[in-house]
């Protein structure tokens, strides 16, 4: 099972089971293959503000 991320700056969890609908991305989609520039839908950091939990 893929790992969980949570943004440092607002505490969202990227799932890679829900991916990120808003975005175009879809389920099952590993935060190692989001694209380079996909941000957090809540705040707007960029992944390196993402910690896996």
């Amino acid at each position: 099972m893929a790992s969980k991320w949570r943004c440092m700056a607002c505490g969202y969890i990227y799932d890679p089971a829900n991916g990120d609908p808003d975005a175009g991305i879809a389920s099952g989609t590993s935060f190692e293959d989001l694209p380079d520039d996909w941000v957090c839908p809540i705040c707007g950091v960029g992944k390196d503000m993402f910690e896996e939990v």
